[in-house]
């Protein structure tokens, strides 16, 4: 007695560590979680979480999703139920002559029922299955919507540099068309040479060039826009607006955790290791026969002088021999295995892939940041002052003009580096976002 109390107690004990073990993990990786998400909103503006909210709305594919999700969901009770059940009506015993019900003894009008049952636990296991698949889908539906979410902000911030750098572009053609006109002053009376007026319209040519090019790269995201957004033919894409930036609060091993406890890829993947242990489950099942009992009920009619006959009842059992276990049930077996091995295997590789993928974009995220502080605290400044600088003494014949076109087009060059080091930094919060799953639900 006293031993198996001291095992009771050992075994309670064991429990609430246990317990107390999970608890802990759930709310730390719930403060994970968390801490990851806030870190993310810095690039969330009213007008982007307004477009995403139109999108989880109206994008035809995320409603495909969801529809799909709700025809999994209604496969699950069906798989567990059991087949219809057989009803038989006949005459059995029926001899070729006059009045055929009374001259033969065995002769009877038959009603049978019969129900196909399944060995015990397979019913069960089917419906697992069935379940296991419907959380997995439940589980892509997700992914969808995270993958078009991240759709939706890389064509925003893709085109948002777009019109970014077509500004920047109109504004240094009109600074270098400024310097033209300079330079044919100063041709004109002698000052300047020729070769600095063809050097100033050669640049302007550029810009020129450069702007067709950006024009024809804006159709192409805003196609892209609207697709994500679900809207049709003719809609008129919204213009994006400046996103601030802030210093990436993240670390990788909070995105690490964060993505094996959130990310729908991931669990939908846990899902498929789950169904197929209950697929090779069933396929061992299939080595037990299944069974069919059937009640038959036989009504028979007087004898010719009259004499009554008592009715019949009979029961009878059927079940299939399952005997061909080499060439039927064994390769059931192994490929169940297979395909569970197949879906570890997956797992692992997505698992992997999160990882190189994180710190990838986190490194891209930070990297863009500390350049974009950069451009425009310190080198952005001192290049304007060099152009201002050269340009004073270019009117004075103290530099030439190359060198005054040199410093205008650095000054460009390290502006358009400014706006594109702000975007890389927003679409690559965008793919942190989908790497770790971060959920979308305060949009809907």
């Amino acid at each position: 007695m006293i031993r198996a109390g001291m095992i009771a107690l050992i075994g309670a004990i064991t429990a609430i560590t246990v317990q107390a073990q999970e608890s802990r993990s759930i709310i730390f990786s719930k403060s994970i979680e968390r801490a990851t998400e806030d870190a993310l909103l810095v690039h969330n503006t009213p007008l982007l979480s307004d477009l995403i909210a139109e999108t989880l709305k109206n994008n035809p594919e995320i409603r495909a999703a969801a529809q799909e999700h709700q025809a999994a969901q209604q496969r699950v009770a069906p798989a567990g139920a059991l087949d219809d059940p057989q009803v038989e009506i006949g005459v059995l015993y029926m001899p070729i002559a006059a009045s055929p019900f009374r001259t033969e003894d065995m002769t009877m009008k038959m009603i049978g029922l019969a129900q196909a049952l399944p060995f015990p636990g397979k019913r069960d296991l089917r419906e697992a299955v069935a379940s296991k698949d419907a959380e997995a889908i439940e589980y892509g539906y997700q992914e969808t919507i995270n993958r078009i979410v991240h759709d939706l902000k890389t064509a925003y911030f893709d085109l948002g540099l777009t019109l970014e750098l077509t500004k920047l572009v109109e504004k240094n053609k009109q600074t270098l068309e400024h310097f033209l006109r300079i330079a044919e002053e100063r041709y004109q009376v002698g000052q300047g040479s020729q070769a600095d007026v063809l050097k100033a319209q050669t640049q302007v040519s550029r810009m020129m060039d450069r702007l067709i090019g950006l024009a024809r790269e804006q159709p192409m995201f805003e196609a892209n826009l609207l697709r994500a957004l679900g809207r049709g033919m003719g809609s008129k894409a919204p213009a994006p607006l400046p996103v601030l930036y802030h210093e990436p609060a993240l670390k990788l091993e909070a995105l690490y955790e964060a993505a094996l406890i959130q990310r729908p890829r991931l669990l939908a993947l846990k899902s498929l290791i789950a169904r197929s242990d209950k697929v090779l489950d069933l396929a061992q099942k299939d080595y037990y026969p299944d069974f069919t009992p059937r009640l038959m009920y036989g009504q028979r009619e007087s004898r010719l002088d009259g004499t009554g006959r008592a009715d019949e009842v009979s029961f009878t059992v059927t079940m299939n021999l399952p005997v061909w276990r080499k060439s039927k049930l064994e390769p059931r077996v192994s490929e169940a295995l297979a395909l569970r091995d197949q879906a570890m295997s997956l797992h692992q590789a997505q698992i992997n892939e999160i990882a190189a993928t994180s710190r990838q974009q986190l490194a891209i995220a930070e990297q863009s940041y500390k350049s974009a502080q950069l451009y425009q605290s310190t080198i952005l400044p001192q290049a304007r002052l060099t152009v201002e600088s050269s340009l004073s003494a270019y009117k004075v014949n103290r530099v030439d003009f190359l060198t005054v076109l040199d410093n205008q087009m650095t000054v460009f060059d390290y502006e358009t580096s400014l706006v594109t080091a702000i975007a890389s930094y927003h679409k690559a919060l965008a793919e942190i976002e989908l790497l770790i799953g971060k959920r979308h639900d305060e949009h809907r």
